[in-house]
């Protein structure tokens, strides 16, 4: 069986449905295929506990395409990012700087949301859109481009005729492999922990981010939970320990999680499981073949430090749906344009963020001193630090 469409999403993460929503809402034809489907409950096996920051510029695309109606209900305002160091001898803060939005805008930095919750809510959009069929449990098997389309064979036996393939299908892209295209990768020997806790002392919206040794501990504010203030919190560490955390009961995990959070939020209930997520940089070396564009993790993919992986994700899905005309899509003019639209960006922000992450993963004490008298001299300049914050929220000027 053979079907045509104008926009083909290999992937069908919250990068994928956006993209598969942003090219609905041009009235464009979409076919939206992932082999997994997508996990939409936090209870079930699989449900990817993190939580995703959306930045202002994200937010003002996702209103566009008709996705943050059903978002905003569910959010929740990031006003200020603080970061600590607690590097000293004791895990106790010794350098805290909050960096507030009120600097720059009259607006929150942003809205936190589970990403399953996300997943959901995007499901439920796509299916209210004639114009677009997602199809979970569907792969891709074969990719064939040529002047006019890429032609794509899917595990189910279809065969799809696009005029722009969208490949969002992760870090190990099998898009981006038929297309050819190789990456640069980083690697950290870093893991990620992923999870919920309750604590006693309220958030007030602070996203808090605490340096030590080993990767950033990152808590960012939820809903209450049950009548107590909750936070998601992601806690990088050496792949050696977080295995041992991994291993560790209950109360010896609430002990240490307390004790790396340096008690600012008291101690800390653990209120979900906990998952484990790879850690790596990755850059794609082009982002785009014939009639095929590389955005989200089949294009970069970064440490989970400043809310930048899924941000630069919808960065991605907003140029391109800049450059989509009806006369264009697809074509070699438009994605060379998204490719000097977005690469520098990209390049900038992953070298940007390895050299944070090389910072908070300081092992020795002078480097952790030096870590804190940076974050003392950036923060001083009240321009450096206003630039940094507009920079980080991807704000034009």
């Amino acid at each position: 069986m053979r079907q045509t469409t104008d926009v083909l999403i290999s992937g069908g993460g919250v990068a994928g449905l956006a993209a598969a929503a942003g090219f609905g809402a041009l009235g464009l034809g979409v076919i939206c295929v992932d082999p997994a489907p997508p996990v939409t409950e936090a209870a079930a096996e699989g449900a990817d506990l993190r939580t995703t920051a959306l930045l202002q510029p994200s937010v003002a695309l996702l209103d566009r395409i008709g996705l943050w109606e059903r978002l905003a209900p569910h959010a929740t305002p990031l006003q200020v990012m603080r970061i600590v160091d607690a590097g000293g001898e004791a895990p106790e803060p010794r350098v805290t700087h909050d960096f507030d939005a009120a600097d720059i805008s009259d607006r929150p930095f942003g809205w936190n949301l589970p990403n399953w919750l996300l997943l959901r809510e995007m499901v439920a959009h796509l299916a209210t859109l004639p114009n677009v069929s997602f199809r979970p449990g569907v792969g891709t098997r074969r990719l064939v481009t040529r002047d006019s389309a890429a032609i794509v064979t899917l595990s189910d036996g279809v065969t799809v005729a696009a005029r722009l393939l969208v490949a969002a299908d992760g870090r190990n892209s099998p898009m981006r492999e038929a297309l050819g295209i190789g990456v640069t990768t980083l690697r950290y020997g870093q893991k990620a922990l992923a999870f919920a806790v309750t604590h006693p002392k309220p958030h007030h919206n602070v996203s808090t981010e605490i340096h030590r040794s080993g990767g950033p501990f990152t808590l960012v504010p939820l809903p209450d939970l049950d009548g107590r203030p909750c936070s998601a919190i992601v806690w990088m560490e050496r792949g050696a320990e977080v295995r041992r955390l991994t291993e560790l009961d209950v109360p010896s995990f609430e002990a240490e999680m307390s004790a790396r959070s340096a008690w600012l939020y008291g101690p800390l209930t653990l209120a979900s499981r906990r998952t484990v997520w790879p850690i790596i940089s990755q850059i794609a070396l082009r982002l785009h073949g014939e009639r095929c564009a590389l955005m989200a993790e089949a294009a970069h993919v970064v440490p989970p430090i400043g809310a930048q992986g899924l941000n630069m994700s919808l960065a991605d899905l907003a140029a391109l749906l800049d450059l989509a005309t009806p006369e264009t899509l697809g074509s070699p003019r438009m994605l060379a344009q998204y490719e000097r639209r977005r690469h520098a960006d990209i390049r900038m922000r992953v070298f940007g963020i390895d050299l944070l992450n090389r910072a908070s993963m300081a092992g020795s004490r002078p480097l952790r001193d030096l870590r804190a008298t940076g974050l003392n001299a950036l923060y001083g300049v009240a321009p450096v630090r206003r630039g940094l914050m507009r920079l980080g929220m991807g704000m034009a000027g």
